[in-house]
């Protein structure tokens, strides 16, 4: 680590220096890190967490220094894209986005498509003869900026692009002191936390035309521990889309059938960094006109059964000691992995979505808030039912025993939160799960979260028809990381 790389504000992640996680957070530290080995990674750089402690010691001013910075930063990404920042025929677009040096998955906010105005949308359409994406990637800008940065959907974005780029800067240092982060950092006892980073990167467009899209994909199945590439893609489409849970995407297979290329290109892309971490990976990645691009890399979330499979698998394959693999899946989710409960056989069948987080729960479908919390002061179970949930559900997330929604995928922010912390979980069920679910005030249902379903009143059982398999795959598996134990 240079003096440089320590002392400065504004860090280029071109992957020339290691990157430091404390200062750069863990979403720039995974581009700096993939830009070393050589991945099609859009040009970035990062504003630091020291930065962002100096701008809420200043109750919410950036520092004088650091916007010359910034200007510079912006300067490079035009001279590596070839396209200017506020000025047509084809302008320069930037996502602003958070990252801790902890990951927190969609607790803090982003902001895309920034430097686009209702002039410079125009230009956009008339350069490329699409108006059709530039009028929807100005559409998806005034929402994300008026939702985030000016507390309003409606609101209009400033004219000025670097008016834009000062605002979401502090927009995004501001949600580090958000409600979801410290219910998340308190849930998993992270501690105060040293702040957020921010990263500043050129876009690519996942909606820019047919052969444009957007995805998630994990290098092993996170829910079950499998071997196996997972995860979801949506054309036409930005990762906001995927990650908010806002669409339901199509399984990562399909994309297989209509471009093998690709899929075997992310399938590279996936070992790659598996071995680089040694670890379960979680890639974000956008295809622009056919072109594969990789967003961000992170070790990650899964299920206490998945847990224990990756880790005696990735000591069997020589990644990892097994003393690793023992250290890495802690007493608690030994247990959890070894008994994730059962579903009694013939029970009725209330909704069928997408496994996202394992394991069997029994409450209250309630979808209001504050019935919500009502039955969770009263010591009553509840589960949370949804359209979608949206990033400030977190809190109420950590207090259901089970999450069901509507929309959404297996990779959505809230299907890892489940995932991570145990929570049954059950995504994309399908328009009207809410009222199905919820017509009748104090519905009991029981939600298999392995399965994917949602069953009328308390089903569990010993005969089951549900869960047993990831169930029997989790103690066989923490069985062997037990005998490790022992030997070690």
């Amino acid at each position: 680590m240079t003096d440089l790389m320590t002392a400065a504000d504004i860090v280029t992640l071109d992957g020339a220096e290691p990157g430091d996680r404390e200062l750069l957070g863990g979403k720039a530290c995974s581009v700096n890190a993939m830009r070393a080995l050589g991945l099609r990674v859009p040009p970035a750089f990062a504003v630091t967490t020291r930065v962002c402690q100096e701008y809420h010691a200043a109750g919410g001013r950036l520092p004088d220094r650091v916007w010359p910075q910034v200007v510079a930063g912006v300067r490079a990404l035009e001279e590596a894209t070839g396209r200017t920042f506020g000025a047509g025929p084809e302008p320069l677009l930037v996502s602003v986005r958070s990252g801790a040096a902890q990951s927190m998955p969609g607790m803090m906010d982003t902001v895309l498509n920034l430097g686009l105005t209702r002039d410079l949308a125009d230009a956009l359409a008339a350069s490329t003869g699409d108006a059709e994406w530039a009028d929807d990637t100005w559409r998806r800008f005034r929402a994300s900026f008026g939702e985030i940065v000016l507390d309003d959907a409606e609101a209009l974005p400033p004219d000025d692009p670097w008016e834009q780029l000062r605002a979401a800067i502090g927009a995004v240092f501001d949600s580090w002191a958000n409600d979801r982060v410290r219910a998340y950092r308190q849930r998993h006892g992270l501690g105060a936390g040293g702040g957020t980073a921010v990263t500043v990167q050129a876009m690519v467009f996942g909606n820019r035309d047919d052969d444009s899209a957007t995805g998630v994909l994990f290098s092993r199945d996170p829910g079950t521990g499998a071997p196996t590439l997972y995860g979801e893609w949506l054309p036409r489409a930005q990762g906001e889309d995927v990650v908010s849970g806002a669409a339901t995407p199509q399984p990562l297979a399909t994309l297989g059938t209509r471009s093998p290329e690709l899929h075997a290109e992310l399938a590279e892309v996936a070992t790659l960094l598996e071995r680089e971490h040694r670890d379960l990976v979680d890639v974000e990645f956008t295809i622009e006109s056919g072109r594969l691009y990789v967003l961000q890399s992170r070790a990650g979330k899964r299920s206490a059964v998945a847990a224990a499979r990756i880790a005696v698998d990735l000591a069997e394959e020589g990644l990892i000691t097994r003393a690793e693999a023992v250290a890495r899946v802690g007493a608690d989710q030994r247990a959890a992995a070894a008994a994730q409960g059962s579903v009694g056989a013939g029970t009725e069948v209330l909704a069928t979505g997408l496994s996202a987080g394992p394991g069997v729960a029994v409450g209250v479908a309630v979808s209001d808030e504050t019935q919500a919390l009502e039955l969770s002061a009263a010591g009553t179970p509840f589960v949370l039912v949804r359209p979608a949930t949206v990033p400030e559900d977190v809190p109420l997330m950590f207090e259901a025993v089970a999450v069901v929604t509507e929309l959404g995928g297996s990779t959505s922010h809230a299907a890892l939160v489940c995932r991570e912390i145990g929570l049954p979980c059950v995504v994309g069920a399908g328009e009207g799960v809410v009222d199905a679910l919820t017509a009748t005030p104090g519905t009991l249902v029981t939600v298999d979260g392995a399965a994917g379903t949602v069953h009328r009143g308390d089903v569990t059982g010993a005969d089951a028809t549900g869960s047993d398999g990831p169930t029997t795959a989790g103690n066989l598996h923490v069985a062997t990381l037990e005998r490790w134990a022992e030997e070690l």
